[in-house]
């Protein structure tokens, strides 16, 4: 397979796996990791698609970069991260940080973020998809410039 596609491909696996790393260390250093696997079940459908998500997204932006390099784009593509999903898969969480960090939940944060997780979800996945769209659109427009 070409490297230009095997790297990109690889990356956003690799990103994908850290992601989901990240989210299982942040879960289980506050909360435990009982706790950790039972928000993982209960939200599994939501992380991974943020986690997948991402990946493809890391992948996509890899790709892109290649094409700038190879001087096949024009110079003027620009990746979008996939922030947001990480941002929404650890939302899930914070409010669990009251427990090592009572000021934000006094101060009303965590509240807030615990009161719309789900939502919090949504709105990752739906930067998730616009990411993912806005890059294919990039890299369909650099190909139609060679």
């Amino acid at each position: 397979m070409d490297t230009n596609v095997t790297k990109p491909i690889f990356l956003g696996v690799f990103a994908s796996i850290v992601m989901l790393g990240a989210y299982f260390a942040i879960l289980t250093l506050v909360s435990g990791w009982n706790f950790a696997q039972f928000q993982f079940l209960a939200f599994r459908y939501f992380i991974v698609s943020l986690a997948v998500g991402f990946g493809v997204q890391v992948g996509l932006y890899a790709y892109l970069k290649n094409i700038i390099r190879s001087g096949q784009g024009n110079g003027k593509i620009l990746g979008v991260t996939g922030t947001t999903s990480t941002a929404a898969m650890i939302s899930c969480c914070a409010h669990y940080l009251t427990n090592v960090l009572p000021v934000l939940g006094a101060v009303g944060i965590i509240t807030f973020v615990a009161q719309y997780q789900i939502q919090f979800f949504w709105i990752g996945l739906a930067f998730n998809l616009g990411g993912i769209v806005f890059m294919f659109r990039k890299i369909i427009e650099s190909n139609k410039q060679q």
